[in-house]
């Protein structure tokens, strides 16, 4: 009975947690298409090439340390853990000031590095946001080991909030009273120190709450618990900070290139502004990943422990089948779609076929995320960790080679190879430290199937919309309708032989997050079949 109520409170704050990640995730998307809207390519570019140094020791705080922080407090006896959190405090605080100083005294240099001095008041205003990290860590490692989520989801999605409130704004008001454009980017930095702040004061607020005494406090040695939680923070944030870091790698190489190769300044800010349009696209279109990462995921590494109950084999693959299921579907999409997206989210059609490419990353990091989450699961690490690095390499490589030859879309085919290099060898590794069969062969035909179904379908109606029924209207708002009328359409198509198909099981669909619906559609369109056959 007492297993049964904690994995019902764990099941309560993983649901929590995984409808709060699902809003970060979704504003963090949707935030830089009215962004872009306001500041234009060229302060997109502005922003992107900042962002990355911003949003990869955000990760690794409140993600990476935050799970390092709360394993050691399930580990350790409850004697020892304001030892532990103290020894947290100090180290992370220690790390972030001096993060702080590289970053801040050293902005001038990295801008050099990216050939855009003007980013270096960027550079400097986001580094006060690093200084945020040790407090986030800490309290949400310690509401986390509590099993307490509520505290960690508030404070997530007031911390997203706030950025994206501030991040808007003062794109508005620089864009209205004519200022620069590297001003709306250095507000837009602002919004990242503010928002942590706040998400600081709300866990404050739960943590003196719920603040119970010790008499006593016993000692514990301050390296072990350093030591693990170095390991442990960056092996958990490594497959999340993928895509930052190829971000971090277009930063320092995109624009720099592309000057080289003979583009003029301001084409070459513009070509890249353009370039990171696919970046809200990729974060969109893995929502499912992550939401089943934070759902599903744990499940395996509890469930892998235990000999009754469900096996932790049928919670694998179905995050595989679900996940890869609707990345592809979203992959393929875009691919018919993406003028028309490309013109609805952000004014243009400019460079539709570098961003069809780079779409094609949601594949790949979609089974990324699940994989390397499952076998951080079963306690491998190391593996994906090193993995990760070599995709970054592969991407460093990929950027230098083909940029010169083919601009952006090389840094798109560039990004597609080196997370490639990621999955394959992660579908190797996997194979080798848990041989299990994620899909059957008759998966993959259903999928590939109902994908070029779709395909027919979107294309056909796409160029009958754009080039017919709504031709008459403004090129952005005939570039809507089709958006707003072919997406439903090529869904509904791909849902229906999905549906029939039963490739994922009704029982299947309740399991995962908001799939309930799901279930009941299949129900209805299975059970129509089979009244047609009586």
């Amino acid at each position: 009975m007492n297993n049964e109520g904690t994995m019902k409170t764990f099941m309560k704050g993983a649901v929590l947690l995984t409808i709060a990640g699902f809003i970060v995730k979704l504003l963090s998307a949707i935030y830089r298409v009215p962004f872009q809207n306001l500041v234009g390519d060229q302060g997109f570019y502005i922003y992107q090439q900042v962002y990355p140094f911003v949003a990869i020791f955000g990760i690794w705080t409140s993600y990476g340390f935050a799970i390092a922080i709360s394993k050691l407090l399930a580990d350790y006896n409850s004697q020892s853990h304001r030892a532990i959190l103290r020894i947290a405090a100090i180290y992370v605080a220690g790390i972030s000031v001096v993060i702080f100083v590289v970053m801040f005294s050293g902005a001038e240099l990295l801008a050099g590095w990216m050939g855009d001095l003007q980013l270096n008041p960027l550079l400097k205003v986001g580094a006060f946001s690093v200084l945020l990290m040790a407090p986030l860590a800490v309290l949400k490692g310690y509401f986390q080991s509590a099993n307490n989520m509520a505290p960690v989801a508030y404070a997530q999605v007031l911390e997203q909030g706030i950025r994206v409130t501030v991040i808007l704004a003062g794109a508005w008001l620089v864009v209205s009273n004519g200022f620069s454009l590297y001003v709306a980017g250095q507000l837009a930095m602002l919004g990242a120190a503010i928002g942590g702040l706040g998400a600081v004061i709300l866990l404050l607020v739960y943590f003196n709450r719920g603040l119970k005494t010790q008499n006593q406090m016993l000692p514990v040695r301050a390296w072990p618990i350093i030591k693990e939680m170095t390991a442990v923070s960056l092996s958990v944030s490594m497959s999340s900070l993928i895509l930052v870091l190829f971000q971090l790698v277009d930063s320092f190489t995109v624009f720099r290139l592309l000057e080289e190769s003979g583009m003029g300044r301001f084409v070459a800010m513009e070509q890249k502004g353009i370039y990171d349009r696919g970046q809200p696209l990729v974060q969109f279109g893995i929502l499912i990943a992550t939401s089943l990462t934070l759902a599903i995921v744990p499940l395996v590494a509890r469930t892998s422990k235990k000999d009754s109950g469900r096996p932790a084999e049928m919670y694998a693959r179905l995050a595989f089948r679900v996940s890869f299921l609707f990345a592809f579907a979203a992959a393929v999409g875009l691919t018919f779609v993406m003028p028309y997206v490309n013109e609805t989210l952000f004014q243009t059609r400019e460079r539709s076929g570098a961003l069809i490419i780079f779409s094609w990353q949601i594949v790949w990091m979609s089974l990324l995320l699940i994989m390397t989450a499952m076998l951080h699961g079963l306690g491998k690490v190391r593996v994906p960790a090193l993995l990760l690095v070599t995709g970054m390499v592969v991407k460093v490589i990929g950027n230098w080679l083909l940029l010169p030859v083919w601009g952006v879309t090389g840094a798109a085919v560039a990004g597609n190879i080196g997370l490639m290099v990621v999955v394959m060898g992660l579908l190797l590794y996997f194979k080798r430290v848990w041989p299990i069969t994620f899909a059957p062969l008759s998966y993959y035909g259903w999928l590939f199937g109902a994908a070029l179904a779709m395909s027919v379908v979107v294309f056909g109606w796409s160029i009958l919309a754009d080039n017919y029924l709504f031709d008459h209207l403004s090129s952005r708002f005939g570039a809507f309708l089709t958006t707003a009328t072919a997406i439903p359409l090529g869904a509904l198509i791909f849902m229906a032989i999905i549906g029939k198909s039963r490739i994922i099981t009704e029982k299947e669909w309740y399991i995962i997050p908001f799939g309930r619906k799901l279930a009941k559609l299949q129900l209805a369109i299975n059970s129509k079949k089979k009244g047609e056959k009586r």
